[in-house]
């Protein structure tokens, strides 16, 4: 590539430098990072598991932000820029840094074939290093044990949840898919899980690596009451804390999973109350029960696997409307669509099936087919995500909602539209 090519050609270049999208291993990626010399001296925070990952790098984010730490935060994928992979100091990163850094990393690799999401780790590294970050949140991008981020040692990992998701890489069974979860867990520091019914190869993972395992119900716990909750953790209570903002039960559940790794850092990273009380309800990302418009409602929710179907199926009951539900839903072809439709289909009164613009996507014939073997009688079926929108928009009063989920591509293509509307 030529010295300081754009963004855009370096982000097309990467996806021709390895002949596979996905490649688990860290072999390659270890040996690109020694020879760059990354070896970071401040703490960093790993977070990984089927669902919740965003939401929780977000609270970790906020809370840390507030008690004046200056954080680096490394999440995928992104809706709409590239730029959304990596923030500093709540900042996304400009594209000249981000062209940096690819070039340091592409200088250090010599032959080495990096995947995609293995060239933006490093890269990511590479700017936090710069930028001096008083602490790193890397978001996993795939299982965990196998993942690039794990070649950076966590000084404090945290496990969201464990469900049926990627099973092609990480195996078709909770126990299978924990083994791999907990593989960015280490031997005496603080590793979390925050599912509340872990696998047994999790615990016994955690066990055999001597991880000092911090899970819910025994080191911590999250006690609402009213519009307030106090957490309770193995040393600390921080009580009369805010709500998220982000709707869901689900969500307090990642709220408190980030606390137990806020307490657990307290030697390291001390914080105090207030700068929870602040950073709480001042977390938010993008596609997580988003509300976009009002009169009727329009929703976005990546939510594509059973796990988040079942938590969007939950906080839909948690928000009860006079009106109906109309869905817009579009998703990838290897993810589980009997399941996600089953765990919303009583909550939905009218379904829009689309197809998402994504070779990896499911067509809107076929998922629609999938909606009838449910039990859907309102079935329509659209080309696209936009016009499966304006369809239902068509067919809304006001006190109804439309909610748009199944893929980050069906959300990303209502925001991409809505952006070019302004």
């Amino acid at each position: 590539m030529p010295p300081s090519a754009p963004l855009a050609a370096w982000l097309a270049r990467l996806e021709t430098l390895h002949p596979s999208a996905i490649e688990l291993g860290l072999e390659r990626v270890r040996r690109v990072k020694d020879a760059m010399g990354l070896a970071p001296d401040f703490p960093l925070i790993v977070v990984g598991g089927t669902n919740g990952k965003g939401s929780t790098c977000a609270y970790l984010e906020a809370i840390l932000g507030a008690a004046g730490y200056k954080t680096g935060v490394y999440t995928s994928p992104h809706l709409l820029r590239y730029n959304e992979r990596v923030r500093i100091d709540g900042e996304e990163a400009d594209d000249a840094d981000l062209v940096a850094a690819f070039e340091a990393v592409d200088r250090a690799r010599a032959d080495v074939a990096l995947t995609y999401f293995e060239f933006g780790t490093l890269a990511a590294m590479v700017q936090f290093v710069a930028a001096k970050v008083d602490v790193a949140i890397l978001e996993v991008g795939l299982g965990g044990r196998l993942d690039a981020v794990n070649v950076f040692d966590a000084d404090a990992a945290i496990v969201t949840s464990v469900d049926l998701d990627h099973m092609d890489y990480l195996g078709d069974t909770r126990e299978q898919i924990g083994f791999e979860k907990a593989g960015i867990y280490r031997a005496g520091r603080p590793a979390v899980c925050a599912d509340p019914d872990p696998p047994a190869s999790l615990l016994g993972h955690a066990a055999k690596t001597g991880a000092d395992l911090r899970r819910p119900g025994r080191d911590f716990s999250a006690a609402r009451t009213g519009g307030r909750w106090t957490y309770h953790g193995r040393a600390l209570t921080w009580p009369d804390l805010p709500l998220p903002v982000m709707a869901g039960p689900c969500q307090r559940r990642n709220a408190a999973g980030a606390l137990a790794v806020i307490e657990a850092l307290q030697p390291l990273l001390p914080t105090p109350a207030e700068a929870l009380r602040r950073g709480i309800p001042a977390a938010r990302v993008a596609g997580r029960f988003q509300r976009i418009a009002r009169s009727p409602d329009v929703i976005l929710d990546v939510a594509h696997n059973p796990e988040a179907a079942r938590a969007l199926a939950s906080t839909l009951r948690e928000q009860p409307i006079s009106g109906r539900t109309l869905a817009v839903v579009g998703m990838l072809a290897d993810k589980d669509a009997d399941a996600v439709v089953a765990a919303l289909a009583d909550r939905v009164d009218a379904w829009w099936a689309c197809t998402p613009d994504s070779p990896r996507a499911r067509d809107a014939v076929s998922l629609a087919a999938v909606l009838r073997a449910h039990g859907a009688h309102s079935v329509n079926v659209q080309p696209d995500v936009n016009q499966a929108l304006a369809a239902a928009r068509s067919a809304a009063g006001e006190d109804d909602r439309i909610l748009v989920f199944g893929s980050f591509y069906t959300v990303a293509a209502v925001l991409d539209h809505a952006a070019t509307q302004q």
